[in-house]
């Protein structure tokens, strides 16, 4: 499907991939207005997304990689740096996989490199707070005028334990382009990428970012758009 896109400034393209429930417009605002100014900035809404209407979401890593290619073909765009954090980031590394040849640069944060031990606690957990937060009408309300689709499935998506794409995540080494991971430090089962990403890859590139955890692009915005820049900017082929 074509993604509901939006396109601003010009130069080197930049893909940016929102997180879960956000929408390319609400999310990575920081660095669309820091790069804007010498980059082409492009921010789509993943499928389910803001106005990316579809409530199909059986194969949806696989779906939104194509989606994305059939994106990038329509607006002319033969490669991209993209950048993703959380969802975001396990998209962008699937369409990596699937599509190499549309990639300058690749930047993921917000993703684990290997299971955790914990896992099934940790899952638990979780489904335990959005059950709390679908109770919550004004945040409900405002999650229905965001999003077109359902979003709700992806809130259900996340009860089976199984969700979480280890298989896709925990292997890099196939990929033959430059790979920066940025974290947090506050998350521990993030920072172990750091490790483990490196000795797959000698691609990759690594950057753990204080006084940040998940959303590290929006928790410390200023340090991690100066990064991502340095790296960007060091891939620029002449």
């Amino acid at each position: 499907m074509l993604l509901h896109t939006e396109i601003v400034g010009d130069g080197d393209p930049i893909l940016f991939l929102h997180t879960g429930l956000q929408t390319g417009l609400t999310d990575f605002e920081y660095q669309r207005d820091y790069f804007k100014n010498n980059f082409k900035v492009i921010v789509p809404d993943l499928r389910g997304h803001g106005q990316s209407h579809e409530n199909d979401f059986s194969n949806y890593l696989e779906d939104c990689a194509s989606d994305l290619a059939e994106t990038l073909h329509y607006y002319n765009l033969d490669r991209v740096h993209l950048v993703g954090c959380s969802l975001g980031a396990l998209v962008g590394l699937k369409f990596a996989k699937m599509f190499p040849e549309r990639i300058s640069t690749l930047t993921l944060s917000g993703i684990f490199a290997e299971k955790p031990s914990n896992w099934s606690e940790m899952n638990r957990s979780q489904v335990e707070k959005q059950r709390e937060f679908l109770k919550n009408e004004q945040a409900v309300q405002y999650f229905d005028e965001l999003h077109s689709s359902d979003w709700k499935q992806f809130i259900y998506m996340g009860e089976d334990e199984n969700w979480y794409p280890f298989e896709e995540t925990n292997n890099v080494k196939g990929l033959s382009l430059p790979i920066l991971l940025m974290v947090g430090e506050g998350n521990k089962y993030e920072t172990a990428g750091t490790r483990i990403y490196p000795e797959m890859n000698k691609q990759v590139h690594v950057s753990i970012i204080p006084f940040a955890s998940h959303l590290v692009h929006s928790e410390q915005p200023q340090i991690y758009s100066l990064i991502l820049e340095e790296f960007i900017k060091s891939h620029i082929e002449d």
